[in-house]
């Protein structure tokens, strides 16, 4: 399953997946709430093959919207890394999802907490 998993959900709910090879994934999102609404960006993702047993650890986001901050302050401010995987224009935010397993664990639970993320920006 793993990352074909991934692409084919998401796909399910109508975005374009650029496959960058590896693990690693990413689609344009235009953000639908909050203080950035209507912003285009582009969400990257690094799946496992063990999804959906596990999500993804945490969106890359192109371009950068928060200020690096490797500290363990809550979200939005901290937990916002370099994303070398990506490059040196994205940012990855360090955003485990809570009680993945309590979910049905699906591509459109795990947007939804990515939009949360977005919304509470």
């Amino acid at each position: 399953m793993g990352k074909q998993d991934f692409i084919n959900q998401l796909q399910a709910i109508g975005h374009n997946v650029e496959d960058l090879g590896g693990n690693r994934l990413a689609f344009t999102y235009v953000i639908p709430v909050g203080n950035k609404v209507n912003e285009e960006i582009k969400l990257g993702f690094e799946v496992a093959d063990d999804f959906p047993i596990n999500p993804p650890s945490g969106p890359h986001v192109y371009p950068r919207i928060l200020p690096i901050n490797t500290v363990g302050e809550p979200h939005p401010k901290g937990g916002v890394h370099e994303s070398p995987n990506f490059g040196s224009d994205w940012e990855y935010w360090s955003r485990p999802f809570p009680n993945w397993s309590s979910t049905d664990r699906s591509v459109k639970t795990y947007m939804s907490f990515v939009r949360y993320l977005l919304e509470t920006l």
